[in-house]
């Protein structure tokens, strides 16, 4: 296996025990937090605000991987930095600016993504991957767990990886979304550096120690 990150997601942990699923992470293999914010209407759940990601930041030293399912990413960039994200992934979908909004998670000291849902063609990103740290491939639809593994984004996967061999740029490629024991080789064989996983994670069957 290559040197993959796991980056296991707290959508699918208990949200009445968030603090001890958080150290569960860390005892087992995780090397970041994945953080899924949803806002109703990018996609239809609710799920975490700043005042979570604040409340649980004091919880462990790892990583917040905040992955922002929001419209208008723009304006709500910098209050989840504030609230503890390391790192802010937004959608390309989500927004007609962009590349201001890699500015703003840049301007503050974070990392910047991109992510794209599974219909969206990795074409859509041509003038921003010379410009991010991540590129967060949606292998199921956004937002809701336990979905299976929508085998067409690999092939998205693999041209990421192609391009960033050839251009030599520096983001990672994440994906996110029916990564299991039987996906896992199929995904890191594409080229992926970053697994998010959150039910096979949480229910024991993808994990793996440092």
């Amino acid at each position: 296996m290559k040197n993959t990150l796991l980056s296991p997601s707290i959508l699918a942990s208990d949200f009445s025990r968030l603090g001890e699923d958080i150290k569960f992470i860390e005892e087992n293999g995780g090397n970041m937090v994945h953080i899924d914010v949803m806002d109703g209407h990018f996609v239809p759940p609710v799920t975490f605000g700043q005042c979570v990601i604040s409340s649980i930041r004091k919880c462990t030293e790892l990583p917040f991987d905040v992955h922002l399912m929001v419209e208008r990413p723009e304006d709500s960039i910098d209050s989840f930095i504030e609230a503890g994200a390391d790192s802010v992934t937004f959608h390309v979908e989500a927004t007609n600016h962009s590349d201001l909004c890699i500015q703003k998670i840049h301007a503050a000291g974070k990392k910047a993504g991109i992510a794209i849902c599974p219909s969206t063609p990795v074409s859509s990103l041509e003038n921003l991957l010379p410009l991010v740290d991540l590129v967060l491939v949606m292998t199921v639809n956004p937002g809701w767990g336990g979905q299976k593994l929508i085998p067409y984004t690999v092939d998205k996967v693999k041209k990421l990886a192609d391009i960033q061999k050839e251009k030599n740029y520096a983001y990672l490629i994440s994906v996110d979304g029916g990564i299991n024991a039987e996906t896992l080789p199929v995904v890191i064989e594409a080229g992926t550096d970053i697994v998010v996983s959150g039910s096979s994670f949480f229910r024991g069957t993808l994990r793996w120690k440092k």
